[in-house]
């Protein structure tokens, strides 16, 4: 087997060596990858199509020249974490569910990652410590139903580490709902053994992961399979995408996307409008073409298949669903005391 394809790509160098770019770029790239961490697993780096110049499997996490250029409204911590941090590894935004950043590294890392500033090799774990003090955290706040496992990607630590997360939080009495967000399944499925599976489980909590996926080719048969150990192993999945320019922001690829979570039994959850993290305006769509492009997914698709269309609101408020509306104001009419409706749209 060819070496190249055995190797999580780290380097602008090493993407050359993969033909995933030009070798003459390599020069203008390295500063980006000197600013925002790059790898591309073999999962990922075989599934691109390097005669498309514009194949949305390498527009995720090839850099790009244009992340140096920061808009005015783009910030380092663009939902809010920080302000919302009362200890090490905890955000804390809703009553009743709290963030659990374990560590920051991740297998890939997406060019449009709204936490690009924290995350990457070296930026390190939570402490056993620093663990400790986050679980005290959420078992002094009776209010606290749902924790949210994220960073980073959780996957990546071993399976001894996430048996030690889950038991904790199971330990906690009003702690029911714990809820993995990864990248992994999909993009390294080997990582996804039994023993990882296992370890997401524990008595007197349900567990959920969230999967993050942007285009229907991420769905090998590799990562198909990583999938259904989750599944079978009793983990419930439902789906994360971002809306992204030239990736995914058409109607036919979101489609085919929500097909393949839901032929996957994952049931799709939330498609996130772009945040304004720092150099990523090339990949941002617009509210009102996501909107749309939610209208016309309801004309296409099954009820199975719908994702929330959301905005992390910049302020650290939370996600806030926007829309689109499906009835329109022309189509409402009062008629003999009864609303008769006629909708924008119909499934």
């Amino acid at each position: 087997m060819d070496a190249r394809r055995v190797m999580t790509l780290r380097t602008p160098a090493a993407l050359a060596e993969a033909g995933l770019i030009a070798r003459a770029d390599v020069a203008a790239l390295d500063p980006v990858a000197a600013r925002y961490a790059v790898a591309i697993t073999p999962a990922m780096a075989t599934l691109v199509d390097r005669s498309d110049p514009h194949d949305p499997i390498a527009a995720q996490f090839v850099p790009d020249a244009r992340e140096l250029v920061t808009t005015p409204d783009e910030n380092a911590d663009p939902i809010g974490d920080e302000a919302f941090s009362p200890t090490p590894g905890i955000v804390h935004r809703y009553p009743d569910r709290v963030l659990l950043k374990p560590l920051h590294a991740c297998p890939v890392y997406c060019r449009f990652c709204f936490r690009r500033e924290m995350v990457g090799p070296g930026k390190g774990m939570l402490s056993a410590e620093d663990l400790s003090k986050a679980l005290t955290y959420v078992g002094e706040r009776p209010t606290i139903w749902e924790v949210i496992v994220t960073g980073g990607d959780p996957f990546m630590l071993s399976p001894r580490r996430m048996t030690t997360i889950t038991r904790g939080l199971a330990a906690i009495p009003h702690v029911k709902i714990v809820r993995w967000h990864t990248r992994v399944p999909l993009v390294d499925p080997p990582r996804v053994t039994p023993a990882l599976a296992a370890a997401l489980r524990a008595e007197g909590v349900t567990t959920y992961v969230a999967l993050h996926a942007n285009h229907p080719r991420e769905f090998t048969p590799a990562g198909c399979a990583a999938v259904a150990r989750l599944i079978d192993a009793g983990v419930a999945l439902v789906s994360q995408t971002v809306l992204l320019k030239g990736i995914n922001d058409n109607i036919d690829t979101l489609e085919a996307l929500m097909r393949r979570f839901v032929e996957n039994r994952v049931t799709p959850y939330y498609l996130h409008q772009g945040d304004l993290a720092p150099g990523t305006s090339h990949l941002r769509s617009t509210i009102p073409e996501g909107q749309a492009l939610m209208r016309a997914l309801r004309r296409r698709l099954s009820g199975l298949a719908q994702p929330t269309y959301v905005l992390d609101v910049p302020d650290g408020a939370g996600k806030v669903p926007v829309g689109p509306s499906y009835v329109t104001d022309a189509g409402i009419e009062a008629l003999g005391g009864e609303v008769i409706c006629q909708t924008a749209d119909r499934p």
